[in-house]
């Protein structure tokens, strides 16, 4: 028998799940099918290695489907300040300075994901399928039909890939993507430090390649070391102690005492992004449709503002009597969020190349830049709001505002 679906989604991960709340109260009929249970969360467990910076906007879409209070009540880590230098360039980015409480915080990904999991059993028009396989997908060229591994047959209207960055919808349905790699792995390690708790994040540029520090709740950190995938692999293979020894070499003071290291985990750096996010009956968001150099932690906030964009689109669409995977609907997603994501891209690429390189000229406008940027106030405070997700043309999600 089949199942009939306003919209299948494939992939229950954080933007997959934020895609259904958004459209959780609304007059879509929708499913998210995802393979895996997440641990649940207990406060004793040790941090995971995957975390995110989440942007004010990113705050704002959980906070308006409901999910940031399951954040908040397990634990997360807010930022009010941000540094990011080399030699002589020097700026630090104050949340106070545009009179907010906070630019971001540090959450691991599995507590985001299960604020929004958490959610989905409130709202009547959502089914989570979970845990469950797929067995085949058979698209049409206009909509779909997922058989999953038990014989249930879901026909979709619309067919939403949040299945990540070597998504199989994607393959299915026929989008190509353009990708490359960046020749450098990042070194992800989970430390305890002399300090407290920390409010701020930063970032230190060296030639073989960034250095950053994100805050962890209590006297704990995540330390993100990019580097050749040689080092990136030796450094990965030492004991601890050495690799703590190794640490407290190569980085600046500003990081304190390393009490010891917990935990390592590596991935290397690639872009990749999506010719086209639609097709007839098909929307891409997040990993799906791009991966991002992880420099400023934009994946998961740019991911979401994904998920509020398609659920803005589709809820307008369907309350004004439009078939929501029509290619015209489908394409004012695609104007909103392409284009965007596009710009936040190359702009981390141009970032990350001009600080990847030790070339005398370059290293010299680099730091003056950084260093006007410190004394100019404008510019520093345009460069938090972007930072915080709050430029551009933002999804009503975004905003705070509600769509049903």
């Amino acid at each position: 028998m089949k199942e009939e679906f306003d919209v299948v989604i494939v992939g229950g991960g954080m933007v997959g799940s934020a895609v259904a709340c958004c459209l959780g109260g609304s007059d879509l009929k929708v499913a998210v099918i995802e393979t895996q249970v997440p641990e649940a969360f207990s406060a004793d467990q040790p941090h995971d290695l995957r975390v995110s910076a989440l942007s004010i906007a990113s705050k704002n879409i959980l906070e308006a489907v409901g999910a940031w209070r399951g954040v908040t009540s397990r634990r997360c880590c807010p930022f009010k300040r941000m540094r990011v230098w080399e030699d002589a360039g020097d700026t630090l980015f104050d949340s106070d300075d545009i009179r907010y409480p906070e630019l971001g915080y540090i959450v691991e990904n599995r507590i985001t994901q299960l604020a929004l999991l958490d959610r989905l059993p409130s709202f009547d028009n959502v089914q989570l399928l979970m845990p469950q396989t797929i067995s085949k997908i058979n698209y049409d060229g206009h909509e779909s039909e997922v058989v999953l591994a038990d014989g249930r047959v879901l026909h979709a209207k619309l067919l939403v890939a949040a299945d990540g960055g070597q998504s199989r919808v994607r393959q299915v349905v026929g989008l190509g993507v353009t990708s490359w790699d960046y020749n450098q792995h990042a070194l992800v390690i989970y430390i305890e430090t002399a300090y407290p708790q920390q409010d701020i994040t930063w970032q230190r540029f060296v030639p073989s390649g960034p250095q950053a520090f994100l805050p962890l709740p209590g006297p704990y950190g995540s330390i993100v070391w990019y580097h050749s995938p040689d080092e990136v692999r030796r450094l990965q293979a030492l004991p601890y102690e050495q690799l703590k020894t190794e640490l407290v070499k190569a980085f600046p003071d500003c990081l304190g005492e390393v009490k010891q290291v917990l935990g390592v985990a590596s991935f290397p750096l690639k872009r990749q992004h999506a010719q086209h996010y639609i097709k007839p009956g098909v929307a891409l968001v997040g990993d799906a449709a791009h991966m991002i150099n992880p420099l400023a932690g934009q994946g998961v906030n740019i991911g979401l503002l994904d998920a509020a964009a398609l659920a803005e689109v589709l809820v307008q669409a369907q309350s004004q009597g439009k078939n929501i995977a029509d290619l015209a609907v489908l394409q004012r997603y695609e104007s909103l969020r392409r284009n965007e994501n596009l710009k936040m891209m190359t702009l981390m690429d141009v970032f990350y190349r001009c600080f990847s390189n030790d070339i005398l000229p370059v290293k010299l406008l680099r730091n003056i830049g950084l260093g006007l940027a410190q004394r100019i106030t404008p510019a520093r405070k345009k460069v938090m709001k972007a930072a915080m997700g709050l430029e551009g043309n933002l999804p009503k999600l975004a905003r705070g505002e509600t769509l049903v």
